[in-house]
Order: structure tokens, then C-alpha cells, then sequence
């Protein structure tokens, strides 16, 4: 009797590929089953695709002897899809309601910086800053207000006790290449993970991906670009951020689509003239920041929002006008203080009112 699988797949250089897991981070097994190339061609398959089917015995070990859907789309409805580069990108216009779960640091983003569908944001942290927390109650959050939405949380070279406490606590699809794995297998994750959401996106599809670190990630990509080209300051070779610009500029919302939210984390003042330059590469390259302060950690005031420098881009598609009325005005107020009596008096708002509707209600009557 023949055993149906499903696995992404990952092509390689001789035209086929094998189906990979994503609950083992595409990490390669004997029993991933092996997609010839043939069937590659018959049904138009992509690196990245979901694909399911039969699994035979081949010469070498398992072999897909057909497939009976790709993406969760019937074969002749996929080839049919729409390709990326004729998508059509809108500015985000569909605002996760972060608050309405009652998280303290939630309802601070979502007045500070509201995130939508197809945002393409950044938490520009200094070490000890509290990012890795904001994108954990970033993917509680957005699980409760979006149950539709696939949530992938990608962690790159991270700690083996971060990777587990993720996947743990985290209502989402958690993709992790921790620090004792070699320089190919980060890059190959992030690799076949963004292929995988740049096809679910050609298929329709909401999908957030949280990302920690571009950092990290733009490190792991200079190990594998080593001696490809020219090597600029601080050791970073000039080419070596190309597949990471376009993986953070992978989020878009699409017109009569789906869209691909990324929320990615980048590290400054470590000491280090990489981790500059690469936060430099993206700056001004998302449509949403989320700027953390240093002194803010030091003295325990958490979220360690600089309000100030933090903020999204045509944030008044996501608010009716008398939400952004009573937003602009509260924001007045918040930068006229130094940040950690702007964020103080913001925490003290949101301890006072139910939720963030109340506290707008209540700025009109300051």
C-alpha cells in the first residue's frame, strides 16, 4: 500500500529534489523522499513548493511516484498561479489589532507602531534590549487577532535554549538553525524557508514571518559569500546582503491577494563595524521601525520603546480619522519628554484604560 507525504521541496543542481520537513527545520533525513525530475517538469514544481503525493521505493530510497497537490492547490490550479513578479504591491492597509489581547508591550506598538498586513518592519535593538521579547508577544499576539495567517518565526545561528524556549511558547511555525551548526545550514534555511513563502504568497496567502536576527543572517551570508567579490569595510564582502535585502524585501500586500508581513530584528551598538554596516544596508528600507533605547533597558522601563524614533509609514490607512486625530496628538505629547518620561507616562495611559480604545477616547480629554 502506497504512503502519502507532504514535504517542502528543495530542488538542486540535477533538476530534482527531495521533500524536506519543516518540523526538523529542513534538515536532510535518509526517509525524505526523493522528487525526480520528471515530475518536477510535468507539474511546473519550485523550490519552496508544498508538495504532496504517493511515495514508491526507488533505486536509492523513497521516491514521490506522483503528486496530488502543490501548495494545497490541485497541479494544473498552481501552474496556473500568478508569478511573483507580476504581483502587484499596495501600501499595507489591513492593521493586526496587536492590543486587543491586553499585552502591555502590544498596545504600545499598536499606538506607536501600528503593523498591517504586508508590513516590512524593523526592531532596531542594542543587546539586552528586550527585541527577542517583542517578537515573541509579536507572534501571540498576531496568532489571537489572525488565526488565518501562517506565522513562521525564523531564527538564524540562535542559541539552542532560545530555539527550544520558541518553540515551546510560540503558536507558530518555528525554523531554527542554532550556533552550532555550520555556516551552509543557516543560509540554506533561510533559503528554502523565504522560497516557501514567496510561493505561498503566489498562491494567495497571508503569511508573517519574524525574523531574529538580519544580523545574524547578513553574518551567516558574508561567511558563505567569502571571496566572491570586493570586500568592504569591517570585513563585509560587497554582495554578501543580496539574498538578505531581498528576504526583508520579500513583505508586500498584494492587490486582490495575499501578502507576506516580516518583522525582522537588527542589532546596533554591539562594537562590532559588520553589525553597522549591515544595519545600515536596510535602514530606510522598511515601511515600520521599532526603535529600542539602551537607557531605557538599563533603568528596567520596559518595552524599551523610543517613541520618539519609532513610528510606520501612511500609519493613517490604519486608524479611522478620529483614532489618528487622537494618535497625533498623543504623539505630540509623548516627544516633547525625554524618553524615559514619555514612556512612563505612555505606560501609565495604558494601565489606566481597558484597552487602546479607551485611552484614545481619553487623549481628547486631557
Amino acid at each position: 500500500m502506497s504512503e502519502t507525504v507532504t514535504g517542502v521541496l528543495g530542488l538542486d543542481k540535477r533538476g530534482g529534489g527531495y521533500l524536506r520537513s519543516p518540523a526538523r527545520s529542513f534538515q536532510p533525513r535518509p526517509e525524505d523522499p526523493w522528487v525526480p525530475p520528471q515530475l518536477v517538469q510535468k507539474h511546473g514544481l519550485i523550490d519552496g513548493a508544498v508538495v504532496a503525493g504517493t511515495v514508491e521505493k526507488g533505486r536509492k530510497g523513497p521516491q514521490l511516484g506522483d503528486v496530488s497537490s502543490v501548495c494545497g492547490l490541485s497541479p494544473a490550479a498552481f501552474r496556473g498561479r500568478t508569478h511573483f513578479d507580476k504581483l502587484t504591491a499596495i501600501n499595507p492597509a489591513e492593521r493586526f489589532r496587536l492590543g486587543d489581547g491586553g499585552n502591555v508591550t502590544m498596545r504600545i506598538v499598536d499606538l506607536v507602531a501600528p503593523l498591517a498586513r504586508g508590513t516590512r518592519a524593523m526592531i532596531v535593538s542594542p543587546p539586552k534590549a528586550g527585541k527577542t521579547q517583542i517578537l515573541e508577544d509579536l507572534a501571540i499576539a498576531i496568532a489571537a487577532c489572525d488565526p488565518d495567517a501562517r506565522i513562521v518565526v525564523l531564527l538564524i545561528d540562535e542559541r539552542p535554549e532560545e530555539v527550544t524556549h520558541f518553540r515551546r511558547r510560540v503558536p507558530a511555525e518555528v525554523l531554527a538553525s542554532s550556533s552550532d551548526q555550520d555556516t551552509a545550514t543557516h543560509v540554506r534555511l533561510a533559503e528554502l524557508a523565504m522560497a516557501q513563502v514567496r510561493c505561498e504568497l503566489e498562491c494567495g496567502r497571508d503569511v508573517v514571518v519574524l525574523i531574529d536576527s538580519l544580523t545574524r543572517l547578513g553574518r551567516a551570508f558574508n561567511l558563505h559569500a567569502a571571496g566572491s567579490g570586493r570586500t568592504m569595510t569591517g570585513g563585509l564582502d560587497a554582495r554578501a546582503l543580496e539574498i538578505p535585502r531581498k528576504i526583508f524585501g520579500m513583505a508586500r500586500n498584494i492587490e486582490h491577494g495575499g501578502s507576506v508581513t516580516v518583522v525582522a530584528s537588527a542589532l546596533v551598538e554591539t562594537g562590532s563595524r559588520m553589525d553597522d554596516l549591515i544595519f545600515e544596508e536596510f535602514k530606510g528600507t522598511g515601511n515600520s521601525e521599532i526603535v529600542l533605547d539602551r537607557s531605557l533597558a538599563e533603568n528596567r522601563v520596559f518595552p524599551a520603546i523610543d517613541l520618539r524614533a519609532s513610528g510606520t509609514r501612511r500609519d493613517e490607512l490604519l486608524y479611522s480619522v478620529e483614532d489618528m486625530a487622537r494618535l497625533n496628538t498623543l504623539r505630540r505629547r509623548m516627544v516633547q519628554a525625554d524618553p524615559k518620561t514619555a514612556m512612563l507616562g505612555l505606560l501609565k495611559l495604558v494601565e489606566q484604560t481597558a484597552d487602546n480604545e479607551a485611552l484614545l477616547r481619553s487623549v481628547s480629554a486631557l
